[in-house]
């Protein structure tokens, strides 16, 4: 199962309240918008009780393709990690799948 963004916009419409279906799409986009210029200047994201986003920068390096197993080079590039805080580990892990209590809402 999956979460679209039209999933998201829905949530924020129905449990936020105060704004309109377009007012939560635009605020859903802003938060995205927001992250894509943060990690394209390089710079890491940090949501408390949530994770960090990071930004690396992998050098080119040896490889080989998987159906032929020819050497190739595998081109430098950069890539996205997300490291799970503690707290969301923890919500996740639990037996019962509901939020832990010290996971503020």
């Amino acid at each position: 199962m999956r979460m679209t963004k039209a999933e998201i916009v829905q949530a924020i419409y129905s449990r936020v309240g105060g704004f309109s279906k377009k007012e939560s799409a635009d605020i859903v986009d802003l938060v995205f918008e927001m992250m894509k210029e943060t990690l394209g200047k390089g710079e890491k994201i940090k949501v408390s009780g949530f994770g960090n986003f990071v930004l690396r920068d992998k050098r080119q390096r040896p490889g080989r393709n998987p159906q032929t197993g020819a050497p190739i080079e595998i081109s430098e590039r950069r890539v996205l990690t997300f490291k799970a805080s503690q707290i969301l580990k923890a919500a996740l892990n639990q037996k019962n799948g509901a939020a832990a209590s010290h996971v503020k809402e």
